[in-house]
């Protein structure tokens, strides 16, 4: 499972780089690639691939979007979102252990984690940029909302496909979840 891990926050440092600038906090891969390390991977190993992909920037390799890292990119603006996909993949993957890691579970997870995610994120942005609560809502939550939901969605159909493809492979243990 750790090398689960590791290749999703491969993978999550590859998203990464599909990015839509905008001024403040660009659209990115990263929040699709979050929900699937939690929707196939669950809690546990979920969030330790987060947690590594995380890792992997702050000491400098350039993961995050556009190419970036370093631990100054943890205390931007920009920071918050990402200290934040932590809590989210752990909270979406208890969420679908709690529940089943089937479509509809997974969809309302990952809105969930993509409403954790904008939530972490606006707070640091707000102080970070020295930005009011309402120029903090404008640049770091309302354009993510509509493509922040499109992403929950693809993360959930994708996750659970590749989940169920795994387990019936035999490649992915079944006693992390209540069901599969």
């Amino acid at each position: 499972m750790s090398l689960y891990a590791a290749l999703m926050a491969g993978i999550t440092a590859i998203l990464a780089q599909m990015t839509i600038p905008l001024p403040l906090v660009p659209i990115t891969g990263q929040t699709l690639a979050i929900g699937l390390c939690a929707t196939i991977l669950g809690s546990r190993y979920g969030t330790l691939a987060v947690a590594l992909y995380v890792a992997m920037g702050a000491v400098g390799l350039p993961v995050f979007s556009e190419a970036k890292g370093g631990f100054s990119v943890l205390v931007g603006p920009t920071g918050g979102y990402i200290f934040g996909f932590i809590l989210t993949a752990y909270i979406t993957g208890l969420i679908l252990e709690k529940t089943r890691f089937t479509l509809v579970p997974a969809i309302i997870a990952n809105i969930i984690g993509m409403i954790l995610t904008l939530t972490l994120g606006a707070v640091q942005l707000k102080f970070a940029a020295g930005l009011t609560w309402e120029q903090t809502l404008a640049a770091g939550v309302t354009p993510f909302i509509l493509v922040g939901v499109i992403k929950a969605f693809l993360a959930s159909v994708l996750g659970i496909t590749i989940r169920k493809r795994l387990l019936a492979a035999r490649l992915l243990p079944k006693n992390e979840s209540k069901a599969a």
